[in-house]
């Protein structure tokens, strides 16, 4: 299950994180955000223990959506070893998801 992650949190969660760790910036209002939920949902199933998935809602987080440069939602960025190391924006199919946070592995 993806785990929500905060300005507050952030860096506890995610830079800090021993494992990939792919992070959902996303609005309530954002219609493709609905799309790229269920399939963030699956992928957090399915790689339990090897890596991690998180949201941020852009709207209650200003201070990490700004140092992330995040301009267009959905926009999910891939960090390993606390930093990025791939990004995707917009809705996209699964395996284009899963194929980032494979090379990660």
């Amino acid at each position: 299950m993806a785990i929500e992650v905060t300005d507050g949190n952030f860096e506890e969660v995610v830079i800090k994180s021993e494992i990939p760790v792919v992070v959902d910036f996303w609005a309530e209002w954002c219609g493709p955000c609905r799309m790229v939920a269920p399939v963030l949902e699956e992928i957090s199933k399915e790689y339990t223990g090897k890596a991690l998935v998180a949201k941020c809602d852009v709207d209650s987080n200003p201070q990490v959506t700004l140092k992330y440069g995040i301009r267009n939602i959905p926009t999910v960025l891939f960090f390993k070893n606390g930093t990025v190391a791939d990004k995707q924006v917009g809705a996209v199919p699964k395996n284009n998801f899963a194929s980032k946070l494979n090379a990660l592995l």
